[in-house]
C-alpha cells in the first residue's frame, strides 16, 4: 500500500502518463494525474495528497490557483515544479520535497 500520495498536474498527456508510471514504480508512492485545475480540485475532494508536482503546460495562470488550493485545502502539502530531466531527477526531486515536509 502506498504511503505517499502524489498529484501530478500537466497538460501534455504522454508526459503526464510517463510521470505517473514512474511514480507508481515506487511501492510507497501513489501517483494521480490530472490535466486541468478543475480536475485537481476534484482530486482534492476525494483524496489527500502529500505532494503536488506541476509539470508541462502549467503556467502562472494555473500555478497561482493550485497553490491557493493547496494552502486552503491541505496546507501541509508540498507543491513544486518538475521541469523534466528523466526518472533519476524526478525521484530526487520527490525525495527532496518530501524531506522538507
Amino acid at each position: 500500500m502506498a504511503d505517499i500520495n502524489i498529484l501530478v498536474l500537466a497538460d501534455h498527456a504522454e508526459i503526464l502518463e510517463t510521470m505517473i508510471r514512474l511514480i507508481n514504480k515506487n511501492d510507497q508512492w501513489q501517483g494521480t494525474g490530472v490535466s486541468t485545475l478543475e480536475e485537481a480540485r476534484l482530486a482534492f475532494k476525494i483524496n489527500t495528497f502529500d505532494l503536488v508536482l506541476l509539470g508541462v503546460g502549467v503556467n502562472d495562470e494555473t500555478e497561482s490557483p493550485i497553490l491557493r488550493l493547496c494552502d486552503s485545502v491541505a496546507p501541509k502539502t508540498v507543491c513544486m515544479r518538475h521541469y523534466g530531466g528523466g526518472s533519476g531527477l524526478l525521484y530526487s526531486e520527490i525525495k527532496h520535497a518530501l524531506a522538507q515536509r
